[in-house]
């Protein structure tokens, strides 16, 4: 079901890259969450183990490497050259099922085993339903359903990519949404997250840096200074380029506190992924204001659960304000007549090199979507005098 290891989202590899760099010695461990509390049929986790044997035989080709290559630069060729001697090893994977509960734990270096997230969660989602058999809309009717968003967004005359790989219905209904997206959304569809539909489709790929980016920085720093280290450790690896900071990992109000008239400055923009859109638009403008940078020479990237509604109803408060771009992940790629999974696989622990394991925690803007055990988000909380 995974066909390449570029089947995976750009941040995955933009992350990977940095931690060869800057902890090449830490190990982390990740929990997979089913916070949709779907039941798994008989089965499954068997199932599930022999897809995942299979991504052990998944290398890098040569036309891979050239795609990466070329419209990558920020990727240095070191880095393609362990990439092209990476192989998935499922030994650092768990995957216990007890009746229809399915238990996943991902342990390891943490340079390697950040690639499993995205894929694994992208095979757990096509294998539930090609198992559970349910029946979806015709190809005719998705291909319709993809122009009409397309078109929308045209009509708008918004950026928009496609961040859909982790809760997809199919490898082949991404690549059948990401044609159509390509046809029909021109000039609106700007690219994919997805490196292998990126290169197979001759599109940009987009991303920058994800949560756990910034749940390491806290177990190895701190919760005060996360952000800011987080921040810049990326400018040291990256010096400029891929330029979008990931906003809400400890709240967006925390965030913008590190987020000073340096990173500002630096940073092309900002990415929102967890809590009201509108308050969170309203707030970046206000802060770059308060540095003196005008609001329209910066980016804001949406990425929360968006739809053509949404997306609208953004569009329509922004304009005039921030410059803006949305990234749509399932409502793109799994939109074909069955109930999405609400499914996560976080980062849990960490264990930077010379220390203990640690706690990591992710508190966001919505206080639903926080990660970790309960001491540790009362501690991060307390620390960083969040209500």
């Amino acid at each position: 079901m995974i066909k390449s290891i570029i089947d995976n989202d750009l941040y995955k590899f933009t992350m990977q890259n940095a931690v060869i760099k800057i902890f090449p010695r830490a190990k982390v461990r990740y929990q997979f969450i089913n916070r949709g509390k779907t039941a798994f049929p008989e089965g499954f986790a068997e199932q599930l183990r022999k897809e995942i044997a299979k991504m052990s035989e998944l290398a890098l080709t040569k036309n891979e490497k050239g795609f990466l290559k070329n419209n990558c630069p920020y990727l240095d060729p070191t880095y393609l050259d362990f990439l092209a001697g990476y192989r998935y090893d499922p030994s650092e994977l768990g995957v216990i099922q007890q009746e229809d509960d399915l238990q996943i734990s991902i342990e390891g270096y943490w340079y390697r085993t950040i690639l499993w997230e995205v894929p694994l969660m992208a095979l757990i989602s096509e294998l539930y339903f090609k198992m559970t058999g349910q029946e979806i809309y015709d190809e005719a009717k998705i291909i319709d359903i993809a122009r009409k968003k397309a078109t929308g967004f045209n009509l708008l005359g918004i950026s928009v990519a496609d961040f859909g790989t982790r809760r997809r219905y199919s490898f082949d209904n991404h690549n059948r949404i990401v044609k159509a997206l390509k046809n029909y959304g021109k000039p609106s569809f700007i690219g994919t997250s997805n490196v292998y539909f990126a290169m197979k489709h001759n599109l940009i790929a987009v991303g920058t840096h994800a949560h756990e980016w910034f749940m390491f920085h806290a177990a190895k720093y701190g919760f005060k200074m996360a952000n800011k280290l987080a921040l810049e450790n990326w400018v040291k690896v990256y010096r400029g380029d891929l330029g979008i900071a990931l906003s809400d990992t400890f709240t967006s109000d925390v965030f913008f506190q590190a987020f000073d008239t340096k990173f500002a400055k630096l940073f092309d923009g900002v990415r929102q992924d967890s809590g009201d859109p509108i308050e969170f638009a309203d707030k970046a403008v206000a802060h770059y204001k308060s540095l003196k940078i005008d609001p329209l020479s910066k980016t804001i990237i949406f990425s929360d659960g968006l739809n053509p509604e949404t997306v609208e109803r953004i569009t329509k408060h922004c304009r005039g304000k921030i410059k803006i771009s949305f990234g749509i992940g399932t409502n793109f790629t799994n939109d074909v007549g069955v109930k999405p999974l609400n499914i996560v696989i976080k980062i849990t622990e960490a264990k930077p090199e010379g220390q203990h394991w640690i706690h990591t925690v992710k508190l966001s803007d919505t206080k639903g979507k926080y990660t970790g055990d309960e001491t540790s988000i009362k501690l991060c909380k307390e620390v960083l005098e969040i209500e």
